[in-house]
């Protein structure tokens, strides 16, 4: 498979899990990688729906404005932590891959 894709978003639960071995994570994100994705946002274990679609919409939104896809994140878990300040609610998500911004 060859996907060409600047950015693949999970933002399920547990998406960047995988079996562990020798060689790291084998999971989705690594298969996703090898396909040609650029970078990818996964989440590390289960999240709250409504922390995670405002995480979401303020990612989005800090991309369009041309951000970095790392600042993106940050930025959005930053603002995301305000209104939902356990770390179990926004600190799930990590980018992995290039976090150049994204080309229009």
């Amino acid at each position: 498979m060859n996907l060409n894709a600047d950015l693949v978003v999970l933002s399920a639960g547990d998406t960047g899990r995988g079996k562990i071995t020798g060689d790291g994570v084998v999971g989705l994100s690594r298969s996703l990688l090898t396909a040609g994705v650029s970078s990818l946002v996964v989440s590390l274990w289960q999240v709250p729906d409504d922390a995670t679609a405002l995480l979401m919409s303020q990612f989005y939104n800090n991309l369009q404005q041309g951000l970095d896809k790392a600042t993106a994140l940050r930025n959005a878990m930053l603002t995301t932590r305000t209104n939902h300040p356990q770390p179990s609610n926004w600190a799930a998500f990590t980018l992995i891959g290039d976090i150049t911004p994204i080309e229009r």
